[in-house]
């Protein structure tokens, strides 16, 4: 066993070692790790603080938090420490699947065929690849060792190892709630392979309990787990993020669960045109949900009148119940299913194969070779598409240009495809896919900020004012909302409608008080009225509170047109003393006096 299990982790490190040569990308690295201040320190007294403290991106998932901010501290913002921190704990955890299913089995063969599809299986791509998923990753090394001490205590109850149960679940429960399975799977478990629980009609020679008990034993376990779930409701509805009866009606959550369980038992067995993000429907059909629902029922009633196979019956309900807090019942956000959300339930689905394949060929009489050539050639075939998904992980551009292809009306893939040109400095590459976004979504409003941002820098006054205020009517955002008030300021500005102008830059300060962009335009429209009086207050007030060349040169122009002179000559000074390009500091103040720069110059 140490030798297969020294021989899988290679080969897992082999097929994902080209991670280590990929970027940060835009969805989620940035809240998570990049533009993270609290993370950016390390590991500080602060940052452990606010880890524990913080319901940020609307989780509380203290030990991810400190994860990252260890990362900071070891390689700072170079992506491939990063990316190799979670390749590491992938490779972790599939040692710690090999060891449990072989401990709780004594199956070698079948726990190895398992693990290598846990290990290898494209579906687990995103949890490896996207440095954001930490908290995916952390929780499962948690969960197994939770399982791993769990079988100690079903063996040899200890009172030690069932506090250590408890605290490994909590340790989870602190990386990423999906955790919160935990005692209903340990409840399967007993079933098989522990073979704990005592079923009429059934004996398996072993000392069992009765069901009552084992769930009486579960239940500090469905303790914690109720206290982090109820946490992450209030933190997700906190955050707006929980979607209403409104938006996602029960019907279509039920019909898009039932859909997304069978296309993640199809992407199982065929995993292709696996993508980032999948949009959520506006609608499904109810023959589609029909058929879906009758696959489910099927299955289901198959593998309890198979279930003199215990595995069968536990592989499914492994699935069906470890994916229950990430099927969409209690809709978060706006995608239907994600690759990620089946790391942890699809081994159920693999111990149904490897399992089921290998009483098969026992009952058939295979030939010994033929189910090792098999599960080789098919772990072969499933390593060379993981290693392809791989490399479109490699950036941005590259993973938003296959999610687009591989999906339809994919108005986020097309955002972060948009924005991710911008990030490149290609606006021009961009523009089409914030348009693309805005056809799919009319009411989108990443796609309206920046298609209004383009229009307004190419003199489009009216088209622009017209997004900016779909932007406001939409975004929940206060920082979304202070940007595109910000930049609707400077166009009403341009059509020197300067009482508008007003209004939106005073509104600017009720999202972000003391916001520079807004006491300068408030400096420029004042300016522009001939009260140079204000003018200079604004400006003063925009310099206390972010001091820049250009302001400081506006600042100059007020003082001097106020007759200020002594103190205009100062103002120089100081934009002198900060500027590295006062030539092209005093261009962007020129254009900025002249009406119609946006903020964002």
């Amino acid at each position: 066993m140490l030798l297969l299990g020294l021989l899988l982790a290679i080969t897992t490190l082999a097929v994902y070692n080209s991670v280590a040569y990929h970027s940060f990308i835009n969805f989620d690295d940035d809240r998570y790790v990049t533009n993270n201040s609290h993370i950016r320190e390390g590991l500080s007294l602060h940052t452990i603080g606010w880890a524990f403290t913080s319901v940020h991106e609307g989780y509380w998932i203290p030990l991810t938090w400190l994860s990252h901010a260890l990362d900071l501290q070891l390689f700072g913002l170079n992506s491939a420490g990063h990316h190799s921190m979670n390749l590491l704990f992938h490779t972790l955890n599939v040692i710690l699947l090999l060891i449990v299913l072989w401990k709780a089995t004594g199956a070698v063969g079948r726990s190895l065929a398992v693990t290598a599809l846990f290990a290898l299986h494209p579906l687990q791509v995103e949890a490896v690849a996207w440095i954001a998923q930490r908290k995916t990753l952390l929780s499962m090394t948690f969960f197994l060792l939770a399982i791993l001490l769990y079988q100690r205590h079903a063996r040899k109850p200890r009172l030690s190892f069932y506090l250590s149960v408890v605290i490994l679940s909590a340790c989870g429960l602190m990386a990423k709630p999906m955790v919160i399975t935990l005692p209903f799977v340990l409840l399967l478990w007993d079933y098989w392979p522990l073979q704990r629980i005592r079923i009429s009609g059934q004996t398996s020679g072993n000392q069992e309990l009765s069901p009552a008990k084992l769930l009486l034993e579960k239940l500090p376990l469905f303790g914690i787990s109720a206290v982090s779930a109820a946490i992450t409701v209030k933190a997700q509805s906190v955050g707006g993020a929980v979607r209403s009866v409104t938006e996602a009606p029960l019907s279509l959550r039920l019909g898009n669960a039932a859909l997304s369980y069978c296309e993640y038992l199809k992407k199982v067995f065929v995993p292709w045109r696996l993508a980032a993000i999948y949009p959520y429907p506006a609608s499904v059909l109810a023959s589609s949900a029909i058929a879906a629902f009758a696959v489910l029922i099927a299955i289901t009633l198959a593998v309890f009148w198979l279930r003199r196979n215990r595995f069968l019956l536990v592989g499914w309900l492994f699935f069906l119940g470890a994916l229950v807090p990430m099927i969409g019942l209690v809709q978060v956000g706006g995608v239907a299913m994600a690759d990620h959300f089946a790391y942890l339930p699809s081994i159920g689905i693999f111990i149904m194969i490897s399992f089921g394949a290998a009483d098969l060929a026992r009952r058939w009489h295979f030939h010994k070779a033929v189910l090792p050539v098999l599960a080789f050639t098919w772990l072969a075939g499933l390593a060379a598409v993981t290693h392809h998904q791989i490399a479109y992980w490699q950036n941005s551009v590259t993973l938003w240009s296959h999610t687009v292809s591989v999906t339809k009306d994919n108005f986020v893939a097309e955002d972060n495809l948009g924005l991710a040109y911008v990030l490149d400095n290609n606006i021009d590459g961009a523009i089409p896919h914030f348009r693309a976004a805005v056809e799919i979504k009319p009411e989108d409003p990443v796609g309206n900020l920046n298609v209004a941002v383009f229009e307004q820098q190419h003199g489009h006054l009216d088209d622009a004012i017209g997004h900016y205020n779909v932007v406001l009517h939409n975004t929940p955002d206060p920082a979304m909302k202070a940007s595109a008030l910000a930049d609707l300021g400077s166009a009403y500005r341009s059509q020197r409608d300067y009482v508008l102008a007003r209004q939106s830059y005073e509104k600017v300060l009720q999202f972000t008080p003391g916001s520079p962009a807004a006491l300068v335009g408030l400096g420029l429209v004042s300016q522009d009225t001939g009260n140079f009086k204000d003018a200079v207050n604004y400006y003063s007030s925009a310099m206390k509170a972010q001091p820049t060349d250009v302001g400081y040169l506006l600042l100059a122009g007020a003082l001097r047109a106020n007759g200020q002179l002594t103190q205009a000559t100062l103002a120089e000074q100081q934009a002198s003393q900060l500027s590295s390009d006062l030539g092209r500091a005093l261009q962007i103040a020129d254009q900025l006096r002249s009406a119609g720069a946006s903020s964002r110059n």
